[in-house]
């Protein structure tokens, strides 16, 4: 499953928790319900811009968009990684790797 997939599946959950159609959705994020239905289905790349105007409309912190990881098995997880892994450029990975670092142990 691809990381796009796994962010579809995501905010159709967060959507569907909240009780919303995607029509609600889409028009507190100022976007097609056709837009955000490809969203949904792993089929859009959202930008930045996309992401903050999504999460304003589920009024989310950002990050919990992104908190897919109770959906996937831990191999899945680690699938993705190493798919992002091996296509991200070098600053990417300085960037991520920086994260790690100032994550707690237990989480290693």
């Amino acid at each position: 499953m691809t990381i796009k997939e796994l962010f579809g599946r995501r905010i159709q959950e967060i959507r569907k928790r909240r009780q919303l159609s995607q029509e609600q959705v889409a028009e507190k994020a100022g976007i097609s319900s056709n837009y955000l239905s490809r969203i949904e289905c792993g089929k859009e790349n959202p930008t930045f811009d996309m992401l903050i105007k999504l999460s304003e409309a589920f009024t989310i912190d950002m990050w919990e968009m992104f908190d897919f990881g109770h959906t996937v098995s831990k191999i899945e997880l680690k699938e993705v990684i190493q798919n992002f892994s091996q296509k991200a450029d070098e600053d990417t990975l300085r960037t991520i790797v920086k994260i790690i670092k100032i994550l707690p142990d237990k989480n290693l």
